[in-house]
């Protein structure tokens, strides 16, 4: 049963605040008390914020608020997915993603070991379809060596022998760690064990503003010494809220829908997650083939960019594009048998035909205890529980087990500890 922080705040608004001195400069009181409502809150209910709150959870002597908008944990980005369990081939060297992607997923397989969330190692091909996509696959292989995950060049005899409606006419590079997962039961497991086991609590609140002190003097206060911001698609309208305009950290947001596909024909039915090679400032990896665990086909995302993040309605004029698309490498489809499916949109910090951009995960300067995390995409799913310990290692170094170190402590190491002050609107 989902834990509310009091009666009276459930299906409210909420809205986190912070002090300001005499001045008007976003500076925190430097009075720090222990007796706040919370050690931790975390604003987002998807699987990163349930890794995020569930990891902070553990940690002795604190407590934990998840605050998700929605009336159930991740309805957003991370339950309208590809649900794969991504290698890591795609992030590029000295990147959070790269680093967070192979980390997550060995975390991700043993989680799911551990406790009987189905997931499975199908494994992926990457299809080129000429020297120039085969080349682009070279460098894959390339990379996934200097990080050491596991590729290999397939044979054109295996190709034929194990997937012979797929078409790949210049060669296939096979990844051997990727697989897929349940996303729902895997969300299921870790809202459960950061509500039932580590006594986490779970709000049905808006993150809705952020407002100077004067509203902190309303009734209803809640206090918290750390926030955190893994609002998925809601990041960075949050951070501009923190970060107004003129301020170097303000950002604006990028939104790429994704639209998949179903299909409804049993022949052919390839049983190994189909990629086609990269193409670069597309947004996406290009409209892929990936399976449900019950073995269902499923197509997408292709990429649509868009300024309105709940735009979740699926666009029949994409489906013609997307059938060509499939057809590069599945050439037999039934395209009768090819319908809409659901959309998801990703968060993005770079736009259309600009280069792919990296997580940004830091606590911010000048504002201890805030730890903002923007651009949480794919691999994010993948990256989720390493993110978490991630965060984890911002607010309390490498110290973990208990409720010491810097996070709304005392003996913090900073000159400036801030308490974050939230209240009914």
């Amino acid at each position: 049963m989902q834990r509310s922080v009091a009666s009276q705040l459930v299906r409210h608004k909420i809205v986190t605040q912070y002090r300001v001195g005499a001045s008007t400069s976003r500076a925190f009181s430097t009075s720090l008390k222990r007796d706040v409502d919370f050690t931790h809150a975390v604003i987002g209910g998807g699987a990163v914020g349930l890794a995020i709150a569930r990891e902070l959870a553990s940690r002795e002597g604190t407590s934990t608020l998840l605050i998700e908008r929605h009336g159930s944990v991740g309805t957003e980005t991370s339950s309208r997915n590809s649900e794969v369990i991504h290698a890591g081939l795609y992030y590029g060297p000295d990147t959070l993603k790269t680093e967070l992607c192979m980390k997550g997923k060995h975390m991700l397989y043993d989680l799911c070991r551990k406790h009987s969330i189905p997931h499975r190692n199908t494994k992926k091909w990457v299809v080129a379809q000429d020297e120039q996509q085969m080349a682009a696959l070279g460098k894959i292989d390339s990379f996934a060596s200097t990080i050491d995950v596991p590729t290999r060049f397939l044979p054109r005899k295996e190709i034929e022998e194990r997937e012979p409606d797929i078409r790949a006419e210049a060669g296939v590079l096979e990844s051997e760690s990727t697989g897929i997962v349940d996303s729902h039961a895997l969300m299921a497991y870790l809202e459960g064990d950061f509500v039932e086991r580590l006594n986490g609590w779970l709000a049905d609140l808006y993150a809705s503003n952020l407002e100077h002190w004067r509203l902190s003097r309303r009734r209803d206060i809640i206090e918290t010494s750390t926030l955190i911001n893994s609002a998925g698609l809601g990041a960075i309208p949050i951070n501009n809220l923190i970060f107004p305009a003129g301020d170097a950290r303000n950002r604006k947001p990028y939104y790429a829908k994704g639209s998949y596909f179903s299909y409804a024909a049993s022949h052919p039915k390839p049983s190994t997650l189909i990629y086609p090679a990269p193409v670069p400032g597309l947004g996406g990896l290009g409209t892929h083939l990936t399976l449900d665990m019950a073995g269902r086909i499923r197509f997408g995302p292709d990429v649509e960019w868009t300024d309105d993040p709940t735009d979740l309605a699926p666009n029949a004029s994409r489906l013609g594009d997307a059938i060509k698309a499939i057809k590069e490498y599945l050439p037999g489809i039934d395209e009768d048998a090819v319908d809409l499916d659901y959309c998801g949109v990703r968060p993005k910090l770079s736009g259309k035909g600009e280069p792919a951009a990296d997580f940004y995960i830091k606590e911010e300067e000048g504002y201890s205890g805030f730890v903002n995390l923007l651009g949480i995409e794919s691999p994010g799913l993948t990256s989720a529980l390493a993110i978490g310990e991630m965060v984890g290692r911002l607010l309390y170094g490498s110290e973990r087990g208990g409720g010491g170190g810097k996070a709304g402590t005392e003996d913090s190491d900073s000159d400036d500890p801030k308490r974050w002050f939230m209240g009914l609107k």
